[in-house]
This record gives C-alpha cells, structure tokens and sequence, in this order.
C-alpha cells in the first residue's frame, strides 16, 4: 500500500506563487509517474502535470510556461511550482503516483482570487 500525503496550498492573489509538495510512502514501485491533477467546482477532473521517474515531464497547455513540476526520487515527493496563478487556477489539486496501482492523495484547495 502507498500513502501520498499533500503540502501547500492555500489562498493567493491571481500573479502571486504557491508551492505544492507530495510525498509517497509505503512500497512504491521505484518505475513510477507522479504528478496533479485539480478539479475545479462544476468541472472535471484534469491533468495538470506529471512527472516519471526519468524526469520526463507532461504539462496542460494552461499551465505551460507558469507551472514547474520535479520530483525528488530520493524522497519519493513531487512538487509543483505555480507561478502567475490566475483566477481559474483556483481547484483542489490532488497528487497522484502510477504505478501497478493507482494510488492518490486527499487533495489540497488552491484558491486564486481576482
């Protein structure tokens, strides 16, 4: 079993930073994708960005160029960097990890306001 346990979040202005970090634990698969996916109120669930365990990274084309995803194999975490953030950021973002099972966090609110 993998528990990945969300980190960050929280409230900023639309042009302000916010730091997300996921960390696995458990008997994780060390061939592995990771990454977020939000959803916003009255939407479906999107992929956000990913991250495998070559680095190899996959990003929206909402967030390309203002979201940084990386990943520390080490630590077995994930992180993503959101800059720019704009109002229709604002979503829970949970953390995933792929592997032979699909394993996924609780989530963690990221609000943007205008």
């Amino acid at each position: 079993q993998v528990q990945l346990v969300e980190s960050g979040g929280g409230l900023v202005q639309a042009g302000g930073s916010l730091s997300l970090s996921c960390a696995a634990s458990g008997s994780i698969i060390s061939t592995n994708i990771m990454g977020w996916y939000r959803q916003a109120p009255g939407k479906q669930r999107e992929l956000v960005a990913r991250i495998a365990s070559s680095y190899s990274t996959n990003y929206a084309d909402s967030v390309k160029g203002r979201f940084t995803i990386s990943r520390d194999n080490a630590k077995n975490t994930v992180y993503l960097q959101m800059n720019n953030l704009k109002p229709e950021d604002t979503a829970v973002y949970y953390c995933f990890l792929w592997s032979r099972t699909d394993y996924w966090g609780k989530g963690t609110l990221v609000t943007v306001s205008s």
